[in-house]
């Protein structure tokens, strides 16, 4: 989640209170600047519900600034990123554990809510330096999609991923929308263009999510087991393994469908078993924290899992 330094925000509050006019239109662009820059303060933190209770600070403060800038690019995209990961991590991952009904299906709905939101603030950002971009993403006709991914740039593969991304995640959980579900293919399109630019882009994010889009669809359409587990160890590769979520999504996604149980609980001892605050996993430590505790609850559920 690109959301910036809580110190930043912090200050970013009394701002409008001592600036006006032009002065306050500057200070407005410089916070956007810090909230849109890529921090890792979020990221490195070792303590999930801390940064679950900042968060949501921070996105309100982007929503106001984008109000009077609303084409910034880069303010853009962290709403987009920010929306789409919290709503993730600390929206839809409980509700999914939940073992009331009504409150799982309360999560899910407003998990839904937000990758919408998420995915709009992508649209808008890829709008910027590309108009009309969006309009074509969602019109349905392959061929006028891939002329108009074809004008993008290395430059614009983190837009790409998170458009991807956050789509993804909305049109999983809307599975009761025909429509939604017919914009897959579009969605899988902002990925492959951003794969064909940069594959090596954020240690290989991309590929995280290629795994499991390729578990999911079948060989016939380019997936399949064997080809998640070749973005697995490519995404292994270029992270030098100090992501956790890739061997989830790996076990979640090719092990259990294959019923190999003693392949999936070695996957989870390897999630368990992994140093998070090593020096060269500290990046990452937020996002491994939380695969530890999704392996936690998938290995109390083992014996529902397997036959």
């Amino acid at each position: 989640m690109a959301l910036a330094n809580i110190r930043l925000t912090a200050a970013a509050i009394l701002l409008p209170l001592a600036l006006t006019g032009c002065l306050n239109h500057i200070a407005e662009e410089g916070v956007a600047n810090a909230l849109s820059s890529q921090g890792n303060s979020f990221q490195s933190d070792e303590d999930p519900q801390l940064v679950e209770a900042a968060i949501p600070f921070g996105l309100k403060l982007m929503e106001s600034l984008l109000s009077d800038l609303p084409n910034h690019r880069g303010l853009l995209l962290s709403a987009c990123s920010g929306f789409a990961g919290y709503g993730y991590a600390f929206v839809l991952e409980p509700a999914e554990q939940s073992v009331e009904l009504a409150h799982a299906r309360a999560g899910h709905e407003r998990a839904r809510k937000l990758f919408r939101r998420a995915r709009n603030y992508c649209f808008r950002s890829l709008d910027v330096d590309h108009p009309h971009l969006a309009e074509a993403l969602l019109a349905g006709d392959g061929a006028r999609r891939q002329a108009a991914l074809s004008k993008l740039t290395k430059e614009d593969v983190p837009a790409l991923y998170w458009t991807a991304v956050s789509w993804s995640l909305l049109i999983g959980n809307s599975l009761d929308d025909l429509g939604l579900i017919g914009q897959l293919p579009a969605a899988e399109a902002v990925a492959e263009r951003a794969l064909s630019l940069d594959e090596t882009w954020n240690e290989g994010a991309l590929y995280d999510y290629f795994i499991s889009l390729d578990a999911a669809r079948g060989v016939n359409l380019g997936g399949g087991p064997a080809k998640a587990k070749l973005d697995f160890e490519r995404s292994q590769a270029l992270s030098g393994g100090t992501r956790l979520g890739p061997i989830l999504s790996y076990a979640e996604g090719v092990l259990l469908p294959a019923q190999d149980r003693k392949g999936f609980e070695a996957a989870l001892s390897e999630v368990l078993g992994y140093d998070v605050d090593q020096p060269k996993a500290r990046a990452n430590r937020l996002a491994n924290v939380l695969a530890q505790q999704r392996a936690r609850w998938l290995k109390s559920r083992l014996d529902e899992l397997f036959l």
